[in-house]
């Protein structure tokens, strides 16, 4: 379900309200005890018309709300991690359509971006963006090259805890950025090779032999258009029927 087409249909539906009303009766009114009488549905609208507009224009210009999904981006963000994405960091985009009505950055390589897949618009991701525009990617045993240059691995330990307990923990480095990833044991390593296609992104989840990302058909390569923002922090973590993990909230996505 697209909730910002919802939101945009309600705010039109008691804007709609509001204003035919005040056309067709509000110069007809009575006063009542100083006050002006309206229908209980026109001050439902008005009301709501207030909230979903305040709420609209934050979704889709400022922040949204997240869940992490899955484990893909295991180490870093784990499933049960709410997060709050920044529509702010790339540019203005109207709700529903999604056009661009304003630039202000551009992708960043290491840049943890939610983004529609391709295939089907109402299904979000969360990756890492690893290849921008042009870029000639190589995937080989877990190793990162792009146009020729690999990227920087240090060990760092193994994984404890969960299904993945004894999983290797890398420091990866992209543009003297770091984060941590994580090479999940007795799961298949997928190789790649190509080069990006112009105003297209490739993406890898840090869980790099559990993620479905640009290196499948199913995800490929992820349209500008199809970005929705940046991953900044973590605001909630819970894991129901689990008490929240509090001491996840603020962590800053890296």
């Amino acid at each position: 379900m697209n909730f910002s087409a919802v939101l945009a249909l309600l705010l039109t539906l008691t804007g709609l309200i509001w204003v035919i009303d005040k056309a067709l009766y509000g110069a007809g009114r009575q006063l009542v005890a100083g006050k002006i009488t309206q229908p209980v549905m026109v001050q439902y609208a008005r009301s709501f018309f207030r909230v979903l507009l305040i709420v609209l224009i934050i979704r889709s210009f400022i922040f949204e709300p997240f869940r992490i999904p899955s484990e893909s981006m295991m180490p870093g963000l784990i499933d049960g991690d709410f997060i709050f994405v920044n529509k702010f960091a790339y540019g203005l985009r109207l709700p529903v359509t999604n056009s661009e009505v304003l630039s202000i950055g551009q992708p960043r390589r290491g840049d943890v971006i939610v983004f529609r897949l391709p295939r089907d618009p109402s299904v979000h991701y969360i990756k890492r963006l690893v290849g921008l525009p042009g870029d000639h990617v190589v995937v080989r045993n877990n190793q990162v090259f792009i146009n020729g240059v690999p990227f920087e691995q240090i060990p760092d330990g193994t994984y404890t805890g969960r299904r993945f307990e004894g999983s290797d923990l890398k420091l990866e480095q992209i543009d003297n950025r770091e984060y941590r990833i994580m090479l999940a044991r007795s799961l298949p390593i997928t190789d790649f090779e190509a080069n990006v296609p112009p105003g297209e992104y490739f993406f890898m989840g840090d869980n790099r032999n559990d993620s479905e990302d640009s290196r499948f058909g199913r995800v490929g390569f992820v349209p500008e258009a199809n970005l929705v923002g940046r991953a900044d922090r973590i605001w909630l973590n819970w894991e129901f029927p689990h008490w929240p993990n509090l001491t996840r909230v603020g962590t800053k996505i890296s």
